[in-house]
């Protein structure tokens, strides 16, 4: 009984202790092998649990981080991954797959260059593994992205950025950086959905990325929410004191803001002149601001227009316009300038872009009375052929005519060219049409309408002024019209 207890105690010490390693082995075989079986299965969560298990068991064996490596890398945990990878390249600098996987993990976040040497690793040890070759062909095409894109961004080619940018990110997809300068390309381009939606995402997983906070600033700053834009700013400056482009954006975002303020309220205290300087102070502040810039444009376009610089105010709305075309406050004041400058066919240009875009009665009206003008520019002036105002009285308007019939009837002009009376005779006749219209109240009132004179049954084009000339100047006192042979014509006091 003692010498068996003896070796009870003996085996207790020596055997039981190797066969305890034995089995820890065996059973993180196991593991791995269910581990392996819901990777099959694509249970990539479970086929971690497992190969933590295995690694729990024999923490020396590479294969097990290995396989937990590419486990966290199809659950996209790339950062994660990397350690494993290393850890399995650290314990056997032979295993190829541990190189392969460090690399495709250095390559994912982003780091071209570090992949680059484990993917040289793995082909000196197998050259021929063709994985390896097309995965360091990729980490340099990557490399060769980088470099382009910032090239790119130095000559503010934003749309080549982005789109090296995303030939880079289809082999970094977890590559944060790459993301931010893609996102911000995108704020500069006018953008913001795309650029918000990239700045958004890295911060559900990084609330303290100073880039993507702002990158979120830069998007409402450019889309004119100021106020908010600095906030983002700030707070990314919290994050990181030396970001040098939140900084410039903050600074410009706050001035912009103070700037444009200021000459709304000389606008409102009837201070135009001021305001005008103060609009312009802000126009200099931030090229790049298109949505900002668009509104000071059209708020100085308002300016001049209240100082009557028509012309100046038309070309501040264009502005405006080029800038955002979909900026419907600055179409209805060019509009408005174009109106008052009688420049009608373009007011109606922009009226119908406005009821385009928002049909509501107003602006249904307001391209009514532009069509109305614009018909009624297009049709002879009879208050210029007379050479009176539009509110002429009747008394105005006779006098008018009779100058003007005297000065421009074919027997005054009798020896000239035939080309000067042919010219004559179209002017007397245009009087006479002129005279007829006006004096009629009637008629005057639906000329003044525009509504057209056809349907009152009058065809201007058989119009003869010889008859109006005669029943004005005829009777008592006055002038008669006759005829001394053809084509001779001679006027006599009655």
């Amino acid at each position: 009984m003692a010498a068996t207890a003896e070796c009870d105690v003996v085996m207790a010490g020596t055997e039981p202790e190797l066969l305890e390693d034995e089995d820890s082995k065996r059973e993180a075989e196991s593991f791995k092998e269910q581990g392996n079986a819901y990777y099959a299965k694509k249970d990539y969560n479970e086929a971690y649990n497992y190969y933590t298990k295995a690694i729990d068991m024999c923490p020396k064996n590479a294969s097990y981080y290995g396989n937990r490596a590419a486990t966290l890398m199809m659950l996209g945990r790339f950062r994660e991954a990397l350690g494993d990878a290393q850890q399995s390249v650290r314990l056997d600098d032979s295993f190829v797959r541990g190189h392969l996987r460090e690399g495709k993990c250095h390559l994912s976040l982003g780091n071209a260059m570090a992949a680059c040497r484990s993917f040289q690793r793995a082909l000196e040890l197998d050259h021929k593994n063709a994985q390896a070759q097309q995965e360091f062909k990729n980490a340099n095409a990557v490399m060769e992205y980088e470099k382009i894109a910032e090239m790119d961004f130095e000559k503010r080619d934003f749309r080549k950025v982005v789109f090296c940018m995303d030939r880079a990110l289809e082999f970094a997809p977890a590559c944060h950086r790459f993301k931010i300068l893609k996102a911000e390309c995108l704020a500069m381009l006018g953008r913001y959905p795309e650029a918000q939606f990239v700045a958004s995402d890295i911060l559900r997983m990084d609330s303290t990325n100073a880039d993507a906070l702002y990158v979120r600033g830069l998007c409402l700053y450019y889309e004119d929410c100021i106020e908010k834009a600095v906030q983002f700013f700030v707070q990314a400056l919290r994050m990181a004191p030396d970001h040098e482009k939140a900084c410039i954006a903050c600074r410009n975002a706050k001035a912009l803001k103070a700037k444009k303020e200021d000459g709304n309220k000389a606008f409102k205290e009837g201070n135009y002149k001021l305001a005008y300087e103060l609009y312009t102070e802000a126009l200099g502040i931030d090229p790049n601001n298109i949505k900002t810039n668009a509104k000071l444009y059209c708020n100085r376009g308002t300016v001049n227009s209240k100082l009557r610089k028509l012309d100046d105010a038309i070309e501040d709305c264009t502005n405006a316009v080029k800038l955002d075309d979909t900026y419907i406050k600055a179409y209805l004041r060019r509009a408005q300038c174009y109106m008052d400058t009688e420049q009608f066919e373009e007011a109606v240009r922009d009226y119908e872009k406005v009821y385009q875009t928002e049909k509501t009665k107003e602006h249904k009206q307001l391209l009514k009375n532009a069509q109305l003008e614009l018909k009624k520019s297009k049709r002879k002036d009879y208050y210029k052929i007379l050479g009176v105002d539009k509110n002429a009285s009747e008394d105005e308007i006779k006098k008018a005519y009779r100058k003007r019939a005297l000065m421009h009837h074919p027997d005054r002009h009798s020896g000239a060219s035939a080309e000067v009376q042919k010219e004559e005779e179209k002017k007397f006749k245009e009087v006479g049409e002129a005279f007829t219209i006006l004096s009629d109240p009637k008629k005057k009132t639906r000329y003044d309408s525009g509504q057209d004179l056809d349907e009152e049954g009058m065809n201007m084009g058989d119009f003869d002024a010889n008859n109006i000339f005669k029943a004005f100047f005829g009777g008592p006192g006055g002038f008669s019209f006759e005829a001394s042979g053809p084509g001779n014509f001679f006027f006599q006091f009655g």
